[in-house]
């Protein structure tokens, strides 16, 4: 049996205009599964309903509001403005709902606060290991959950509640996030050993990449570290002869291996031992560590993170190569009299 939830206000991110109307929960569940697949078959197959009742239910959601949501003629689906903006609003109810019963159930059972900490899967090579040893270490009553995102997926979870801080490599113009440059990272080249380009190793300009096979990555989503690469490039007006992409950064350098190109990466991957390394020679060739929440979020957390990211710096472990990193030091102020160390 199914449970129905009744929501029975929304309200658009871009008006002042509040829709009043009963809705079923499973219809915002139906309507969010079919825009992430943008297939009918698909998102039946993943809510293990029939195809038939599944369009019905988004059917009538949209008589119910009165407007198109998907454009079925397309292929892949594609949403209607409307239905943007009603798939922002979808997630976040559904999210917010979840943590809802999150929160009751762990204040009932008297369990652990929870830290939810989205991260791009470069960060692992650098601090972040480190960082949530500290946090654990200083915060045991809290329970630290780990959720691998890309830069722009963290965005989108911070505004959901999905998770509570996020680190990525992409700086963002969204309003509703604030973001903190812990430090600019230098790129390197990833190259076989078997390169013309590996015979030096002494700092290489990215002129050196005009003409060459290049792989980058994330694949997707985009924009991601794949266009900050891309539009280094470009600003230089240097043309790889072929660009590969791939999903993730252990595929880009498996491809370096195999001698199927070159690659740039932040200066803290640079884990492979049959791969040859060469730092890039431009001062504008980095790669950030973004520290992001949500905006005039004065959580605990916040402080206490960047003071033991300050802390971490202050110890030069070995995963911090201090003198090809760029530090703000004015973005790592916080006081740790502000900080508690056991949460209630």
């Amino acid at each position: 049996m199914i449970n129905v939830i009744k929501i029975n206000e929304l309200q658009t991110i871009n008006s002042d205009k509040i829709w009043f109307f009963a809705m079923d929960i499973r219809q915002l569940k139906y309507f969010v599964a079919v825009a992430n697949t943008r297939n009918f078959t698909r998102a039946s197959e993943q809510l293990h309903i029939a195809q038939p009742p599944l369009s019905r239910q988004i059917q009538l959601l949209e008589e119910e509001l009165g407007v198109q949501l998907i454009l079925r003629n397309s292929r892949p689906l594609r949403l209607t403005e409307a239905g943007r903006v009603f798939y922002e609003q979808a997630l976040q109810i559904i999210n917010r709902l979840d943590q809802l019963k999150t929160a009751t159930q762990q204040i009932g059972l008297n369990q652990r606060q929870t830290l939810s900490i989205g991260f791009v899967a470069s960060t692992l090579y650098g601090g972040l290991p480190m960082l949530v040893r500290k946090l654990r270490q200083h915060y045991p009553d809290v329970d630290i959950q780990l959720v691998e995102l890309t830069s722009m997926q963290q965005f989108a979870a911070l505004k959901s509640g999905r998770i509570d801080v996020g680190f990525g490599r992409i700086r963002s113009n969204d309003a509703t996030v604030e973001r903190t440059v812990l430090r600019e990272e230098k790129l390197v080249l990833a190259m076989p050993p078997s390169s013309p380009l590996a015979v030096d190793d002494k700092r290489i300009g990215l002129k050196e990449l005009d003409g060459q096979k290049l792989i980058v990555f994330p694949k997707e989503p985009r924009p991601s570290f794949a266009d900050h690469i891309l539009s280094l490039l470009n600003d230089q007006a240097i043309h790889p002869s072929e660009v590969h992409e791939v999903r993730e950064i252990q595929t880009a350098l498996g491809l370096v291996a195999a001698e199927s190109g070159l690659c740039l990466i932040p200066a803290s991957a640079r884990l492979r031992n049959d791969l040859d390394y060469r730092l890039i020679d431009d001062p504008g060739a980095t790669s950030p560590i973004i520290l992001t929440h949500r905006i005039n979020d004065n959580a605990w957390y916040i402080a206490a993170i960047k003071q033991l990211v300050a802390d971490m710096y202050a110890e030069h472990p070995p995963w911090l190569d201090v003198d090809n990193n760029f530090f703000p030091a004015s973005n790592l102020s916080a006081k740790a009299s502000l900080i508690p160390r056991t949460i209630l």
